[in-house]
């Protein structure tokens, strides 16, 4: 995967994120100021539509890495962040299939369950996306890897190792 498009994913993964977490935030956890208003915030309609235009760039985005990066991290069996990676593509189809549905359901019940569908998978993709960048970052020493309280047991000669 050359650079570019390594920037052009990640450029488009945090928007449409940043953009989806800021929509939710507003259209679900904040009040109206007046009680006859339909939005919470009165940026929510330039959120939401920024959201919509820029989620088209992230599926184009994932649909370009998949080749170069996807397909031959499998081909060449490399393990590191691959769980993380096969947690992304999991939930890819059901957050950009309801993320469609979303806009073109006419039912109150089917909205509010490709509403559901979408958060829930939007969710697990950011936090697969947050997880398989820490991955990544680790594999290359910018990050340190985390020592677990269990660790160490074995060269302290305590535990069940312990022969003595």
């Amino acid at each position: 995967m050359s650079r570019i498009e390594a920037w052009f994913v990640h450029i488009s993964t945090i928007l449409v994120g940043v953009t989806g977490v800021v929509y939710a935030v507003m259209r679900y956890l904040m009040e109206p100021a007046d009680a006859y208003s339909v939005v919470s915030h009165p940026w929510q309609p330039g959120v939401q539509y920024l959201h919509i235009v820029v989620a088209p760039f992230a599926v184009f985005a994932i649909g370009l890495i998949w080749k170069n990066h996807v397909y031959d991290h499998y081909r060449r069996g490399l393990a590191t962040g691959r769980r993380s990676g096969i947690s992304m593509m999991l939930t890819m189809v059901p957050m950009v299939v309801s993320g469609y549905l979303i806009q073109v359901s006419v039912g109150e019940i089917w909205r509010v369950t490709w509403i559901v569908v979408h958060c829930i998978a939007s969710f697990l993709w950011i936090t697969g996306y947050l997880v398989h960048q820490v991955t990544h970052l680790r594999k290359k020493g910018i990050l340190p890897i985390r020592k677990t309280p269990f660790s160490s047991v074995a060269s302290t000669g305590i535990g069940p190792s312990d022969t003595r």
